[in-house]
């Protein structure tokens, strides 16, 4: 997939992006995202090894689920997750976005990973992904390169979510659900490129660790 995005994503998008001056609240929020991903890593780690173990115990290997996604400065990485679908789930629903995504997702769920989706335990490995720098806490959540290529047609302006690296919660997710449009998403995420703070990216955490708070306890589904 990346290859055949190449000459679209690197040659046009990766240009723009890099042509936007970069902001010292970046730093900031990236010096918070390496002291959280750490504080939280070390202390999942017994959570990660028992969600590890359970994964095998009831759907077998593989354990973790790897996706391709594009980041900041239309630059491609390996998204990991604990995997809560069945085997070449994503080959099924690749085609799919929004309602009609979560509709045929609700078929392709593990024992264990609704449980695991609700209460975003199964992103736990995104904290690798934090460290190393792919990703944030906070900012627009990230995308296959198929679907950045097509939503770029029909909204102009989804090139900026290249700006700031991909987050594990932001704006779009506590505020809106499935059933948003991409444009209502996208205009949430461009308010938080635009009004970027640690003020901000704390109040984000929060509310989300609330929203899933609510959504385990409730049994709800969270939103993507």
């Amino acid at each position: 997939m990346a290859g055949e995005l190449e000459d679209t994503l690197v040659g046009g998008y990766r240009r723009l992006a890099a042509e936007t001056p970069r902001r010292r609240i970046d730093l900031e929020l990236r010096a918070l995202d390496i002291l959280f991903a750490t504080i939280f890593g070390l202390l999942l780690l017994p959570v990660t090894a028992l969600i590890a173990l359970a994964l095998l115990a009831t759907s077998g290997r593989p354990v973790l689920y790897r996706g391709e996604r594009v980041g900041r400065g239309a630059r491609f990485f390996t998204m990991l997750k604990f995997r809560t679908l069945d085997r070449d789930a994503e080959t099924r629903l690749g085609p799919y976005l929004g309602e009609e995504l979560v509709r045929r997702t609700e078929v392709e769920y593990t024992r264990i990973g609704r449980w695991l989706k609700a209460s975003q335990l199964d992103e736990i490995p995104q904290l690798w992904n934090v460290l190393r720098g792919d990703m944030s806490f906070v900012g627009p959540r990230p995308i296959r390169a198929r679907f950045f290529a097509e939503l770029t047609e029909d909204l102009p302006a989804y090139w900026q979510r290249l700006v700031v690296r991909p987050g594990l919660t932001g704006f779009a997710q506590v505020r809106r659900g499935y059933e948003t449009s991409m444009a209502e998403k996208l205009a949430h995420d461009l308010e938080w490129i635009a009004d970027r703070s640690v003020r901000l990216y704390l109040r984000t955490l929060v509310s989300t660790a609330f929203r899933v708070l609510g959504q385990t306890l409730g049994g709800g589904n969270r939103n993507a």
